[in-house]
């Protein structure tokens, strides 16, 4: 099938040839005419499907039809909902360049760690796309800033993300702002439990759409296992990994923002062209190191996972666990970053014995076992463990107050006030 059997306008069909896209993805195909028929949809779909692009081409459908109509309202038509500010720039880029020929097309995005004055004018002029985190959208509704008495479609992107961040109270008093005639579509890696309840009170008989399911194995990625003795041969194995000539750029995933920095100090000393990615790091330095990862003048990143969540890069060729994730399915996140835009990927996770029992809810939950692996002079000196060993297995987890790497008399390393390139490319902690 070609974007032509779809029905879109032809200035998004010009748009999506002009960007490269010929063939819809499975998720396009089944989502998009439903969703340019105004119906609520509930959509499961694995990261890299092309999910962005279900949403915004009926978005993008809808502004042309105003223009048509010659209709002027206050404040935006489509609202977008997205858990993280990497994933709401992500989707503000996809706006933009699937709508690259729609005339006077108005994109703002309203997300927290950047300053309100850009915003603000946004809000007031003419708009037809917001895309904003749950947060700061609730401080622009608390101010009167953001009218949301227009919206004519409400996407709730990563849904079970945001409730899992604790947004569950600020989507209720958004979607309160928001007229109750709105078409509302609702993207979640699962829709039980909570998230399931809230679609039920949100939308009004959705249809359903599971293109593939967490248990489906990423094609296009290989996977592998190693068990590591201890953090020092952890360390051992990352170093090779990260020297290999089949490495073109590699997204490292730690647990926490502490462990980001650390890693990537450590990298950096190496040689390495890295930097980190993290919550707790300004957005504006956050900006500058995901160009520096666009631009390729950074050949590693080292990440947490909410930071990491939006990042579409097609020549991320390697995937590090280097810590294990907290939950399951950010598993199926994680290494859905490498393998993108028909590119083969390799997602490799590094493993102690006491990341065993999250080792076996990990396979249990993609119903796949991650094949084992061993690198010649480096293979481990104990055998495989069994699951569930004791309690930070079964928990997934380190014990607490332990986060790894030495650090001498328990301080945080040195680093020189204003550095943020390394002689290799950009450098940001």
């Amino acid at each position: 099938m070609s974007f032509d059997a779809l029905n879109l306008n032809e200035v998004l069909t010009r748009a999506l040839k002009a960007a490269g896209y010929e063939q819809p993805t499975d998720v396009q195909t089944s989502a998009i005419p439903p969703a340019m028929a105004g119906t609520d949809l509930m959509v499961s779909s694995r990261t890299g499907s092309g999910k962005t692009a279900s949403f915004m081409l009926p978005a993008l459908t809808r502004v042309l039809a105003s223009r048509q109509a010659a209709v002027k309202t206050r404040g935006p038509r489509v609202l977008v909902l997205t858990p993280t500010r990497e994933l709401a720039l992500q989707v503000a880029k996809a706006a933009m360049d699937y709508g690259r020929f729609v005339p006077g097309l108005r994109v703002a995005t309203v997300v927290g760690g950047v300053p309100y004055g850009a915003q603000l004018a946004a809000l007031r002029g003419p708009l037809d796309i917001l895309i904003a985190t749950p947060g700061r959208l609730i401080d622009h509704l608390g101010s009167g800033k953001a009218q949301l008495g227009n919206i004519e479609m409400l996407v709730l992107d990563e849904a079970d993300r945001m409730l899992d961040m604790g947004f569950i109270d600020d989507i209720r008093l958004i979607t309160e702002a928001t007229p109750k005639t709105r078409q509302t579509v609702m993207y979640s890696a699962t829709f039980s439990g909570p998230v399931g309840r809230l679609a039920q009170d949100l939308l009004r008989t959705p249809q359903r759409i599971e293109v593939s399911s967490q248990t489906e194995a990423h094609a296009d990625i290989e996977q592998r296992l190693h068990w590591a003795d201890d953090f020092e041969h952890k360390n051992a194995l990352l170093d090779h990994i990260l020297t290999e000539r089949s490495m073109e750029q590699a997204l490292v995933f730690t647990s926490t923002q502490r462990d980001a920095d650390w890693l990537a100090d450590r990298l950096h000393e190496m040689g390495h062209s890295v930097a980190s990615l993290h919550g707790g790091m300004p957005q504006g330095r956050r900006n500058r190191v995901l160009q520096g990862l666009r631009s390729q003048h950074l050949r590693v990143l080292v990440a947490t996972d909410v930071a990491a969540r939006g990042i579409d890069v097609a020549t991320i060729s390697h995937v590090i666990n280097f810590g294990l994730p907290m939950k399951e399915e950010d598993y199926v996140h994680r290494i859905g970053r490498t393998g993108r835009a028909g590119r083969s990927g390799l997602a490799v996770t590094l493993a102690e014995r006491r990341d065993s029992g999250m080792i076996h809810r990990i396979q249990r939950y993609t119903t796949q076992r991650i094949p084992m692996a061993t690198i010649a002079g480096l293979e481990p000196k104990r055998a495989e463990p069994k699951p569930a060993m004791h309690a930070d297995a079964r928990s997934g987890q380190r014990p607490a107050g332990k986060s790894f790497g030495p650090r001498p008399s328990g301080k945080a390393p040195f680093r020189p006030a204003g550095k943020t390139f390394s002689k290799a490319g950009p450098r940001a902690r």
